[in-house]
């Protein structure tokens, strides 16, 4: 119960978080000179190409502390259509999320990542005794005041723990060990293109090596690059949806099992709202996300109960974020996957 009741609060820590109001940066840099710099990996089924940025704190393309810094997908092509890459122009150090500047979107250190990425809620932060906290997938960051946890917020990363990784013509395996903060747990993180297939699987597995439980909730921001302005673009559920907040009248329908963008999203608009309507089995963990007007497209299934979804689109990117619930105590493990099946027209 006590487990349950703390996932909850998570959830709800996680629905309150709003975009925060920042000024203009002083100063930006293009995108294509960190993409440029940072180590990459390229793997292929043949049919699909993925390129993967590896964690690398010096020169990586991701170096943020809100989401797990494995597995970053810069790239993702079937035939001529890429699914997933940056969805931002600039970058800039004093950013919290992303701001519109005249040569487009500049992205903060925290939120500069693409491709179907995740964000485990942090463990330990609300433990006054303690500096330090851990974020499953980047590792134990100090905690330098007593204001609530902001995703937002840059935090310094005091250890990585111990990192591996290996790979093969068609997959790359992430592995993360870490000890801090009275938690412990090993990470393995695998993106395995499907030989013959369209499709990209995400495997995980984490156990807990510590003396304290994990309970946490980890979700996928996928940044789905699809449609111009996502007109066109319609999202299929397995269930009826429904939307206690939902976005404009003009820009999306909601009607029984789908979600249809209406219009092209408008320069700086943003949504972002909870769908309802999913049940307590991992049937409902299967979603279609489609360019009615091309037929690209790619199917999301997991094998997880659902405990959230959140819809989040601007003008750049379309994002279903699925949330699945996390409870381990002390030696115990936890496997999850996810898989995408792509569509392209010829």
């Amino acid at each position: 119960m006590k487990a349950g009741l703390a996932i909850a609060a998570l959830l709800l820590t996680g629905a309150a978080t709003a975009q925060p109001v920042q000024p203009i940066p002083a100063s930006t840099d293009p995108v294509s000179d960190l993409l440029a710099a940072a180590p990459a990996v390229t793997i292929t089924n043949g049919n699909l190409v993925a390129r993967i940025a590896p964690p690398d704190l010096d020169k990586g393309f991701y170096r943020g502390t809100r989401f797990d810094q494995a597995g970053v997908i810069t790239s993702l092509k079937l035939g001529s259509k890429e699914f997933y890459g940056p969805w931002f122009e600039r970058t800039a150090p004093d950013v919290l999320d992303y701001v519109y500047v005249p040569e487009g979107i500049a992205a903060g250190p925290d939120s500069a990542i693409s491709g179907p990425v995740e964000e485990f809620a942090p463990l330990g932060y609300d433990d006054k005794s303690s500096p330090v906290f851990v974020k499953i997938g980047v590792g134990l960051l100090h905690r330098p005041d007593d204001k609530a946890y902001d995703h937002y917020r840059h935090y310094d990363i005091v250890s990585i723990g111990r990192r591996s990784i290996r790979t093969t013509a068609n997959s790359i395996t992430f592995r993360q060990s870490l000890d801090g903060a009275g938690y412990g747990y090993t990470y393995e993180k695998t993106l395995r293109l499907v030989p013959g297939t369209a499709q990209l699987v995400i495997e995980h597995v984490l156990k807990n090596t510590g003396g304290k439980p994990i309970v946490t909730t980890v979700y996928d921001h996928n940044f789905l690059r699809l449609a111009p302005g996502n007109e066109g673009v319609q999202v299929t559920f397995p269930f009826a949806v429904s939307a206690a907040t939902p976005p404009a009248a003009d820009l999306i329908r909601i009607a029984g099992k789908t979600l249809t963008y209406l219009r092209p999203m408008k320069d700086k608009e943003r949504v972002s709202f909870p769908v309802t309507g999913f049940g307590a089995t991992a049937d409902d963990y299967d979603f279609r996300i489609a360019d009615t007007k091309t037929g690209a497209g790619v199917t999301i299934t997991g094998d997880q109960p659902l405990t959230r979804i959140n819809i989040f689109s601007i003008d750049r990117v379309q994002s279903v974020e699925p949330y699945i619930a996390i409870d381990l105590a002390p030696g115990a493990q936890k496997t999850w996957r996810y898989t995408y099946t792509f569509a392209a027209p010829h």
